[in-house]
């Protein structure tokens, strides 16, 4: 830690923000730390992401580029160390969408609508090239982590993986489209807004590095059903069908393909939440568990899903199994 942050230090000098005033900013599931520096009453962000624990910052600064280029608002990148993982970014303030709804429940439907517009904006593009695949095979190999890790960890078993898997699988390829960039963790949380820019530029964008080509239901319906906050089912349903009327999707096969992406990335959720207490000792994830739950019910009650919703044999979040995720806590060494 010493050297790094000798490195980091090295790093604020070298971008002329040496003399910066530093504090920390929440941080996220992944190894990132993040800080606001200030300099001469201007306010910046610093990334700190480690290359020795998996993390790149390559990936965020090209889609940062390619948002930016298509009108998108997201951070500008001011200096970037790609050796030591240290990015200076725009500071795009303090107004997160989650923040403003629990200030203000007013501005609720106004800002989710201004999120959806600009994935519309997005959407009007192909998907880069150089970013990875998030088809069908690919989608369906990660919702396993709900029984590698979610069930496995209650229940020491992955009773029916391979069957819900293989029902997950047909759904996918049925519902596949022309991909589109995915952001991947497109939530209320990740979103700021910019009230002094105009029409969808107003959508501040924050951790993106994930991102790939696939489905354009994925992030609206990651938006729709967030894993931090109860939205509204009523105003999810209207995102849905504000997107399909902007963008002249056919309803229903629209609205299968949302509920097939929206079960698909429920699943990988409840595995990752349960791997980051089992695995990376953060039991405050076990808490949203029985949320994503509910959403993966809600999902697997469309009639299309019946199939996938019998195969889904996976333990119910009781008081007593969420108990066991956390008492294991940081107790699996190993992925």
């Amino acid at each position: 830690m010493p050297d790094r942050q000798t490195a980091l230090t090295a790093f604020l000098t070298s971008a002329g923000w040496g003399n910066a005033t530093r504090a920390p900013l929440a941080g996220d599931a992944s190894n990132r730390r993040y800080e606001r520096v200030t300099l001469d009453g201007a306010p910046a962000v610093l990334m700190d992401a480690p290359p020795e624990k998996g993390e790149d910052i390559r990936p965020f600064v090209a889609i940062a580029q390619h948002l930016s280029a298509l009108g998108l608002s997201a951070p500008q990148i001011m200096a970037q160390d790609v050796d030591h993982g240290f990015l200076l970014l725009e500071d795009l303030g303090d107004g997160l969408f989650a923040r403003l709804m629990d200030q203000d429940p007013s501005q609720e439907r106004a800002l989710y609508i201004a999120a959806v517009d600009a994935l519309i904006k997005l959407h009007a593009q192909p998907a880069p090239d150089w970013v990875p695949d998030y088809g069908p095979k690919t989608m369906t190999q990660v919702a396993g982590l709900a029984w590698d890790w979610y069930a496995k960890g209650i229940t020491s078993t992955t009773e029916g993986r391979d069957t819900a898997l293989g029902e997950l699988g047909k759904l996918l390829d049925e519902t596949a489209c022309n991909p589109v960039l995915v952001l991947r963790d497109y939530h209320a949380e990740n979103l700021l807004w910019l009230p002094d820019r105009d029409g969808v530029a107003r959508v501040g964008q924050l951790d993106f590095q994930d991102a790939g080509a696939g489905h354009p239901a994925y992030d609206l319906m990651s938006l729709a059903e967030d894993a931090r906050r109860d939205v509204d089912p009523a105003l999810a349903r209207d995102m849905i069908d504000h997107y399909i009327a902007q963008t002249g999707q056919d309803p229903d096969a629209f609205h299968l393909a949302a509920a097939t992406c929206a079960a698909q990335r429920n699943l990988r959720i409840l595995g990752v939440f349960a791997r980051l207490s089992l695995h990376f000792g953060k039991p405050g994830y076990v808490d949203l568990i029985p949320r994503v739950w509910d959403l993966l019910q809600r999902d697997l009650s469309h009639p299309r899903l019946a199939a996938l919703r019998d195969a889904c044999i996976l333990p119910a979040p009781t008081p007593e199994n969420l108990q066991t995720l956390r008492d294991k806590c940081a107790t699996i060494p190993t992925l």
